[in-house]
């Protein structure tokens, strides 16, 4: 079985995020809840993320967002370094995809039911 996550970033106004909550709450899932907008994932987190991630930086990207659009990530996120595109993501946490799920042993980003079931072992 795998650890708990030790951080899930949400924004309250997300319904994904809110369904990801409620299904940790009825999983027995023990979490700290941080607010990624105010208080976005550090840069080491974002770098452990994208190791559980295969590598693959645009998985850490809200691509769906107003923030990727306005900003025309799509076309710009090829040309960046992974340390410019991570200090981007702990920059603007309305940039990092969500839920943000990081625990010892895995780390989620979206929610997919069945993926978090197999990570967490439930």
């Amino acid at each position: 079985m795998s650890s708990a996550p030790s951080t899930v970033y949400t924004y309250a106004k997300c319904s994904t995020c809110r369904d990801a909550v409620k299904w940790l709450h009825a999983h027995d899932v023990k979490f700290t809840e941080k607010p990624i907008y105010t208080e976005p994932p550090s840069t080491a987190e974002l770098r452990r993320m994208l190791a559980f991630q295969g590598g693959h930086v645009r998985k850490l990207f809200n691509t769906s967002g107003i923030q990727y659009r306005e900003r025309g990530l799509a076309a710009k996120l090829p040309k960046l370094s992974e340390a410019g595109a991570l200090a981007l993501l702990a920059s603007d946490g309305r940039l990092v995809k969500r839920p943000f799920v990081l625990g010892e042993e895995f780390g989620l980003v979206g929610f997919g039911r069945d993926a978090w079931a197999k990570a967490l072992g439930r």
